[in-house]
C-alpha cells in the first residue's frame, strides 16, 4: 500500500477525508502544544544561569536545588491531575468545544501569573501559576483526544487523534530550542529566563480562537438529544448530505449505540460512575486504559523531558549550552519520527504492534546506556551512549509516545468516554507528578541504576500489551465493546470484530440502500465493496 493509503471498515466516499475534519482535529489537538512546550522548556529554563542567580539557586547546595526544582516542575502535574477530573462535568454538560475554551482560558491566566515572579517576590507566583496552568492543561488532555476521536472516520482515527501527539512534539521542539536560543543570543538577565515562560501564552491564545471557530462534536450532541444540530454538524464534517448511504449508516450506528447505552447503563451524569462499579467489563477497560500511562512513564520519557540537562550530564554531556543543544536535537528527532507515526504507522501497523516493538527495542537501548555509564570512564559526550539514546528515542516515539492517548480516546462507549478519559488522563498526570517530583533524587541515589530500572519496566510493558491489549485499528467506535469480551483473547480480537463489522455493514446496505444509482465516487457500491474487502 502507498504511504497515505487506508484500511477501511467499509467503502468510504473520498469526501469524508476532507480538510474540515483535519482542521477540527488539528485545532482540538493543538491543546497538546502547551503540554509539550512545558515539558521541554521548564528543565532548561531552571538550568539557565540568569534564573539560578535571580532566585538564589547558585548559593544553595545540590540537594536544596534538586528539591526546589522538583517542586517547581511537579506542581504543574499536580494541578493537571485535578484538572483531568474537572473536565468531566464540563465535557458532559457544556460539550467538547466549550470545555476546551474554558480550560484554555484558565491556562492563560496561570501562564500570565508566572510572568510576575522575580527575585524580590520569590517563587510564589510561579508555583501558583503552574498549578493553575496545570488545571487547565489537565482538563484539555481529557477533552482534546476525545474530541478528535469522536469526529473521526474509523480509517483515519489514529491519524486524527495523532494530531494531538504531533502538537505535543511541536510544542516540545519549540520549548527545547527557545531555551537554546535565549542562552546563545542573550546575556543573563531577568528577560532571558522570562521569555520562555511568556511563550506559553501564544499556543493558549491560538487554541481559544480556534475552538470558537470549530463545530461541536456530533456524537456529544446526539447523546444530549440535540439531534438536528448533530446531523447538521456531521454533514459539515463529512461533506455529505444526510440522505447519503454512508451518512445513514453512521447515524444508524450512533443511534443504536446510544439506545443500547440508555437501556443498559443510562445516559445521565452519574450513570458512568455507577457503571464502573457494577460492570466488570467497563471497570476492566478503565484499569487497562489507565495502566497504559503507568507503563508509558515507566519508559523514562518524562524523566528525560523534564530533566534533560541532568540526563545528558549522566551520559557525559557537560556545559549548559552543549546540554541545551543536545536536548534540542532530541526534540527534532522526536518530532520527525512523530510525523511518520502520524501519517503511516498508527493506522497501518496498528496500536498493539507498535507498543510491543517500542517496549522491546527501547529496553535494549536502556540496558546499553546504563551499562555504558556503569563501566565506562565519563568522557564528555560519550558517542556510543548518545547513539543508543537516539535509538531509544526512535523506538519510544512511534510507540509509547502517543499510542496510549489514541487507545484511550477510542476504546470506550460514548456515555463513559469522558469519564474514562478523565481517569486515563489523571493516571498520566499522577505518574508524571511522581517522575517529576523524584527524578532528581532518583539520579542522586541510583545513577546508572535509573536506566536499568526503565529498561526492566519496558520489558514488563511488552508482556502486558501482548496478553491484555487488543488491536483497535479500523474498528468503529460503536463496535469497540466487542473487542473486550472475555471470550476473545487480546491477540485475536481485532480480526474477529473487524470481520463482524464488515458483515453488518453489508447487511445494512442490502436492506436500506438498495435503490439504484447510489454511488461512491462514481462507482457502484457493490464493486467498491468487493475491491475493498479483497484489499483488507
Amino acid at each position: 500500500m502507498g504511504l497515505l493509503s487506508l484500511v477501511e471498515d467499509r467503502p468510504t466516499p473520498k469526501d469524508v477525508y476532507n480538510w474540515r475534519v483535519y482542521f477540527t482535529a488539528a485545532v482540538a489537538g493543538s491543546a497538546a502544544i502547551m503540554i509539550g512546550y512545558d515539558s521541554a522548556f521548564i528543565g532548561g529554563t531552571l538550568a539557565l544561569k540568569s534564573f539560578r542567580t535571580e532566585f538564589g539557586f547558585d548559593k544553595m547546595s545540590t540537594k536544596e536545588v534538586s528539591f526546589l526544582s522538583a517542586n517547581i516542575v511537579s506542581c504543574y502535574q499536580a494541578g493537571a491531575f485535578f484538572g483531568s477530573f474537572f473536565a468531566y462535568p464540563f465535557g458532559h454538560y457544556y460539550g467538547r468545544k466549550w470545555a476546551l475554551i474554558i480550560f484554555a482560558t484558565i491556562f492563560t491566566i496561570g501562564a500570565g501569573m508566572m510572568l510576575g515572579a522575580n527575585g524580590e517576590r520569590g517563587l510564589g507566583l510561579i508555583y501558583g501559576g503552574r498549578v493553575l496552568a496545570g488545571i487547565g492543561i489537565g482538563a484539555a488532555s481529557n477533552i482534546s483526544p476525545i474530541f478528535c476521536s469522536e469526529i473521526s472516520p474509523p480509517a483515519i482515527r489514529g491519524r486524527l487523534v495523532g494530531l494531538y501527539e504531533l502538537s505535543w512534539q511541536i510544542g516540545g521542539l519549540v520549548g527545547f530550542w527557545i531555551n537554546y536560543g535565549v542562552n546563545q543570543t542573550m546575556k543573563p538577565s531577568h528577560t532571558q529566563w522570562l521569555i520562555p515562560f511568556a511563550v506559553q501564552l501564544i499556543p493558549a491564545g491560538m487554541l481559544v480562537v480556534g475552538a470558537i471557530v470549530i463545530k461541536e462534536s456530533p456524537r456529544w450532541l446526539f447523546q444530549r438529544g440535540r439531534r438536528e444540530q448533530a446531523i447538521t454538524n456531521l454533514e459539515w464534517l463529512r461533506k455529505l448530505p444526510r440522505d447519503h448511504v454512508y451518512m445513514q449508516e453512521e447515524i444508524a450506528a450512533i443511534d443504536a449505540a446510544i439506545e443500547h447505552q440508555a437501556q443498559t447503563m443510562g445516559l445521565g451524569f452519574w450513570q458512568p460512575f455507577k457503571t464502573v462499579f457494577t460492570n466488570r467489563r467497563v471497570a476492566y477497560r478503565f484499569l487497562l486504559g489507565g495502566s497504559l500511562f503507568f507503563w508509558q512513564n515507566g519508559t523514562g520519557i518524562n524523566a528525560i523531558n523534564y530533566y534533560s540537562p541532568t540526563v545528558f550530564k549522566s551520559i557525559g554531556i557537560t556545559g549548559t549550552s552543549t546540554g541545551l543543544l543536545t536536548t534540542g536535537v532530541f526534540g527534532v528527532v522526536k518530532t520527525t519520527i512523530t510525523f511518520v507515526w502520524l501519517l503511516y504507522l498508527i493506522d497501518h501497523f496498528g496500536r498493539r504492534a507498535l507498543l510491543m516493538y517500542g517496549a522491546v527495542a527501547g529496553s535494549l537501548c536502556m540496558w546499553y546506556i546504563g551499562g555504558y555509564i556503569a563501566v565506562a570512564t565519563r568522557v564528555p559526550g560519550g558517542i556510543s551512549a548518545m547513539v543508543f539514546f537516539y535509538l531509544w528515542t526512535a523506538s519510544y516515539t512511534p510507540s509509547w509516545n502517543g499510542t496510549p492517548w489514541v487507545l484511550n480516546s477510542e476504546m470506550f462507549d460514548q456515555n463513559v468516554r469522558t469519564l474514562a478519559q478523565a481517569f486515563a488522563a489523571s493516571n498520566n498526570w499522577f505518574w508524571n507528578f511522581i517522575v517529576a517530583r523524584f527524578t532528581p533524587q532518583f539520579f542522586d541515589a541510583a545513577y546508572y541504576g535509573v536506566y536499568f530500572f526503565f529498561a526492566s519496566m519496558m520489558l514488563c510493558a511488552a508482556v502486558f500489551v501482548f496478553f491484555l491489549v487488543p488491536e483497535t485499528k479500523g474498528i468503529p467506535l460503536e463496535k469497540m465493546d466487542r473487542l473486550f469480551e472475555p471470550n476473545l483473547p487480546a491477540r485475536k480480537a481485532h480480526k474477529v470484530v473487524l470481520a463482524e463489522a464488515q458483515a453488518e455493514d453489508r447487511e445494512f446496505r442490502r436492506h436500506s440502500a438498495s435503490e439504484p444509482g447510489m454511488e461512491y465516487d462514481g462507482k457502484r457500491r457493490e464493486d467498491v465493496e468487493e475491491k475493498q474487502i479483497e484489499t483488507v
